[in-house]
């Protein structure tokens, strides 16, 4: 799956409310394709996260077979490295970011048992691999083995561990600890502790937080505050005061107030009109706003968005782990 652009771009004057769910299909379906555009190999370094991008928006588009199945899986194992963790592509260095999005993609494809039978070692041997990014110290967590920190990546390692039911292979109440220092007077979350609040380091702290069943620790009110705040009058979402609206935001502020309760705190409507105006009705996929060129991973967050508003015709996203709800439901329930 590349995360290629293009050819489209995002129309802008299509009717508020008329989506092309089968152009969007088409669209995803026909992006491993384009091999011999320069792009495709440019975007070399996402390849493995452009499958799971691609794969959850046809689910939430109701195509769940859209993109040959052995063929994902296979890929998803040829992108795994000897310590467990997996890269952006074959011969490419572990990371958590792509850890966890092999993690979800398999999941999404009932074939996690696929890593005791033709990967480097099952599930605890991944555990091993995230466990080992936990600094001791501070509860956060390392991207890999070179030592970054970043509250991503201690969402990504939560994330991962929980749908392989091993959360209990690291110390998450100091990870827990650690986020609460990552909060600011503002009531956002930044980066790490000090960093300015940031919608995306938002979700990702909140996620971390529900996934260890810690929302209470929240300022809800608070929080919900700064995020409604995003909300511009395009009804597009940015990220931070004073930026542009960017469709992907729809997902990271959205999932957000979602998680804490308050998503009725925006005007989903004209949230809803600015999302249908960054698609491209003739080529399918979305951009980041209206007239600009689509690609996969804003096409998979204006979908979520989509559904997050309840949107006619997209399946339930569950807002912790941006995967169909009727997947992690199934897991958690069992």
């Amino acid at each position: 799956m590349s995360l290629a652009s293009g050819p489209g771009r995002a129309a802008g004057l299509l009717s508020d409310q008329e989506l092309c769910p089968e152009k969007h299909i088409e669209y995803i379906k026909k992006l491993d394709s384009r091999k011999d555009e320069l792009e495709y190999w440019l975007t070399e370094h996402l390849r493995l996260n452009g499958l799971y991008w691609g794969l959850t928006a046809l689910n939430l588009l109701g195509c769940p077979d859209g993109l040959p199945r052995e063929d994902a899986i296979n890929f998803v194992l040829s992108c795994q490295q000897n310590n467990g963790g997996f890269g952006a592509a074959p011969d490419h260095d572990a990371h958590i970011l792509y850890t966890v999005s092999a993690v979800q993609t398999l999941v999404t494809l009932d074939a996690v048992d696929e890593l005791d039978n033709r990967g480097l070692g099952g599930k605890q041997k991944i555990g091993s691999f995230i466990a080992g990014l936990q600094d001791q110290e501070t509860g956060s967590f390392m991207g890999d083995e070179w030592g970054e920190l970043d509250t991503r990546f201690l969402y990504g390692a939560l994330n991962a561990l929980s749908l392989l039911g091993l959360l209990d292979m690291v110390d998450v109440a100091k990870a827990v600890s650690y986020l609460q220092k990552c909060e600011n007077l503002d009531g956002g979350y930044g980066i790490s502790p000090g960093a300015e609040s940031h919608a995306g380091q938002v979700f990702t702290c909140v996620g971390a937080l529900a996934i260890a069943g810690r929302l209470d620790l929240v300022d809800k009110d608070r929080l919900g505050r700064w995020l409604s705040e995003r909300q511009l009058d395009n009804g597009g979402l940015n990220g931070r005061p004073e930026k542009l609206e960017d469709a992907c935001y729809s997902w990271w502020v959205g999932a957000s107030l979602a998680m804490i309760g308050k998503l009725h705190w925006i005007d989903g409507a004209k949230l809803a009109a600015f999302i249908i105006r960054c698609q491209d009705p003739d080529t399918g996929g979305f951009a980041d706003r209206p007239d600009h060129t689509v690609d996969v991973f804003h096409t998979l967050f204006a979908v979520a968005g989509l559904s997050l508003l309840g949107f006619e015709g997209i399946a339930e996203v569950d807002p912790v782990y941006c995967m169909p709800k009727s997947i992690t439901r199934k897991i958690f329930s069992a």
